[in-house]
């Protein structure tokens, strides 16, 4: 059996986006669709662009002047791990893998999302890192300007 054989798996993602002004919501998920599509193993078959609408503010706020929406994107993907690395990736709001109902995976398979996942992981919590760090610098160095202000007034 060659890979041209090998079923392929079926996935619905749901890609959200927000901001403004609203035509340009709907050229970003076009753009990310296309990218999504342009990526190895990936083939987009059906996508389904909702109108953009206006976010409405709470009760006694100032309304935002955002807008949202989100796509539904149905894709063939060829390997399962692929899937691991297009949450990480374009980060959909809602994922359903709609065929094989049954996806088994070899040792080495489980091993290549595991690691994905943890390399992911590995990432964002370096980056959090690096903000607290900065964010300790920053409130230091504001309560040292606050002390000299203070001073000065007094």
């Amino acid at each position: 059996m060659n890979s041209d054989d090998k079923p392929k798996i079926r996935v619905l993602m749901m890609l959200e986006v927000i901001g403004k002004p609203a035509e340009h919501l709907v050229a970003a998920l076009e753009d990310l669709i296309k990218k999504l599509d342009e990526e190895q193993g990936v083939t987009v078959q059906k996508k389904d662009i909702k109108e953009p609408k206006l976010i409405e503010s709470k009760e006694g706020a100032q309304p935002s002047g955002f807008y949202t929406t989100f796509a539904e994107v149905e894709i063939d993907i060829e390997e399962i791990s692929s899937l691991a690395y297009l949450i990480f990736r374009y980060m959909p709001a809602h994922i359903e893998v709609i065929s094989p109902e049954v996806i088994a995976l070899t040792n080495n398979g489980w091993n290549e999302l595991f690691n994905e996942l943890s390399r992911k992981l590995h990432g964002y919590d370096e980056v959090v890192r690096i903000v607290q760090v900065e964010k300790n610098i920053l409130e230091k160095k504001l309560k040292e300007l606050m002390g000299k202000s203070e001073g000065e007034e007094k």
